[in-house]
């Protein structure tokens, strides 16, 4: 799968799980940290999105909002 985004922020154990768990299984995305980029921010919140890691795909079929390994695992397939 290409063009995974992956929205985190500092000091985000959750985010870090997520990013850890993607680098094992060699899934590459690009990551928006939206604490060095909060133009972000509003843009998530009207997606109804509250809390970071937010993984989605362009296509937006597939949207993991949190560290979800059963479902980042179909990511690695």
């Amino acid at each position: 799968m290409k063009n995974i985004t992956l929205y985190t922020k500092n000091n985000c154990p959750q985010c870090k799980m997520t990013k850890k768990f993607l680098a094992d299984k060699d899934v590459s995305y690009t990551e928006i940290n939206i604490d060095n980029e909060p133009q972000y921010i509003d843009t998530l919140k009207e997606k109804g999105f509250r809390s970071v890691p937010i993984l989605t795909t362009p296509d937006a079929k597939l949207t993991i909002v949190g560290f979800r390994p059963d479902q980042l695992r179909t990511l690695a397939v």
